[in-house]
């Protein structure tokens, strides 16, 4: 069998896997249209220990109206339980999801969850399929149809992308100028430590626990990532805490920093846009 017959193949397979896939989500029996989506409100924060493992995220309490008996329902989030929450206070609304029929494997999301058709699988089937397609014409006509089957397409994709991009700059902007900016403090210092399987090299990663009071009274408890300088003597440490007033969730120590993040994000699109169409022009001029 030649190479031809091998990507035909391939092809054939991811398309039927494709058919399937959106056949399953027209039928409504993806596992994703199965899911049943609620939203449940954090009832009760538990302090994280100081020294303590970040793992399994912020230890909270969640209630929510189960449809199928009507009644308030009452879980925790001890345990594997889809995403980590990361910052928690009392009446938070996130989303409880599990399985039709089994109420007892829900799983957390950072927020409620719209309806979905279950098409990422099917979705992805396709870009191998025209990956394939890309492979086969290169067999065909030579080498150079990789770069413009590939970079081509890619770099419209960006470039339609970008200008959207940069609105999401401009607007990440405006909610940076818009935060309040309230005192807060940290109250623990999470302590995670592994060992690299290939070479026993012991890894430590540490992760300040941020404790602020918006100005409608609100206590929020949240991990804080990045914009604190040394994190391993930050414990009881005082800090200014800016966040959106409409989501606490959404905070940073500094707005500096992410006034840059979010102009390396608009000029690392803006350069792999120009990147991919480099590469589909030389394509077509090795042709």
């Amino acid at each position: 069998m030649g190479w031809n017959e091998v990507v035909v193949l391939w092809c054939a397979g991811w398309g039927a896997v494709a058919l399937v896939g959106y056949g399953r989500s027209l039928a409504g029996v993806t596992e994703a249209q199965r899911t049943v989506r609620l939203t449940g409100r954090i009832e009760r924060v538990r302090e994280p220990r100081h020294g303590g493992s970040r793992v399994g995220g912020i230890s909270v309490v969640v209630s929510y109206r189960d449809p199928a008996s009507g009644q308030q329902t009452t879980v925790t989030n001890d345990g594997e339980r889809g995403e980590v929450i990361t910052a928690a206070w009392e009446g938070r609304a996130i989303g409880v999801n599990h399985p039709r029929g089994r109420p007892h494997a829900y799983r957390f999301s950072q927020a409620p969850e719209e309806p979905s058709r279950g098409l990422a699988w099917p979705g992805l089937a396709v870009f191998l399929v025209y990956v394939g397609l890309v492979v086969l014409a290169a067999l065909t006509w030579g080498w150079p149809w990789v770069l413009i089957g590939l970079g081509g397409p890619s770099a419209a994709f960006a470039a339609a992308h970008l200008p959207g991009a940069v609105r999401a700059r401009n607007a990440r902007f405006d909610e940076l100028a818009a935060m309040d900016s309230v005192p807060g403090r940290i109250i623990a210092v999470l302590k995670d430590v592994s060992v690299d399987q290939d070479d026993g090299r012991t890894m430590t990663t540490l992760t300040p626990v941020v404790s602020f009071t918006t100005q409608d009274g609100t206590t929020v408890t949240a991990h804080c990532a990045s914009g604190l300088p040394d994190p391993a003597n930050a414990y009881g440490r005082d800090v200014t805490v800016h966040h959106t007033p409409a989501d606490p969730a959404d905070f940073t120590l500094d707005r500096a920093a992410e006034r840059r993040s979010a102009e390396r994000d608009v000029t690392l699109h803006a350069m792999v846009t120009l990147v991919l169409a480099a590469v589909a022009a030389a394509g077509a001029a090795l042709l």
